[in-house]
């Protein structure tokens, strides 16, 4: 896929193409920059279910962020990809699972082009699982383990 939108765009250009746009080559986003919100928001409160021991609206933020990543065009598609196996989590393990695909995705998505956690989120790391996982507030609440588990609170801050 990616070989293919760089084909396309060395062709669009070769050719003076006035078709190429934003649309189908979104500019990625300024390296320092936070991390977009339309992933941030519904992601939190995926996150937020899973400490809470819930599965309750996973399926819809999952798609608003499959539907937020596909904007941001192909640098984000294992985001997209991984929200849409999110969404069909069949139950809490099977969510807690997907989540942790959907969280590396975005550490990756994040690292690779150099953008921050917006104000207020930190990223938080659970060495037990070596998984990833962004999160408001100060104190930790590990997602891939619930409130009731002793090991609700294993991780460290990054």
């Amino acid at each position: 896929m990616k070989h293919f939108m760089l084909l396309t765009l060395f062709a669009c250009v070769a050719a003076g193409c006035g078709g190429c746009n934003e649309k189908a080559f979104p500019k990625a986003p300024a390296e320092g920059s936070p991390m977009s919100q339309a992933i941030i928001e519904p992601y939190l409160k995926i996150e937020a279910a899973l400490v809470d021991d819930s599965v309750d609206n996973i399926r819809a933020s999952a798609g608003d962020i499959a539907t937020a990543a596909t904007a941001l065009g192909a640098p984000a598609m294992k985001i997209d990809t991984a929200a849409v196996q999110l969404a069909s989590a069949t139950g809490l393990e099977d969510a807690r699972e997907k989540f942790g695909a959907l969280s590396e995705a975005i550490d990756t998505y994040m690292t690779g082009l150099h953008l921050t956690a917006p104000e207020g989120v930190r990223a938080a790391f659970c060495p037990m699982l070596r998984k990833p996982w962004l999160q408001e507030g100060s104190t930790l609440a590990n997602p891939y383990y619930g409130k009731n588990d002793a090991m609700a609170t294993c991780g460290d801050f990054r």
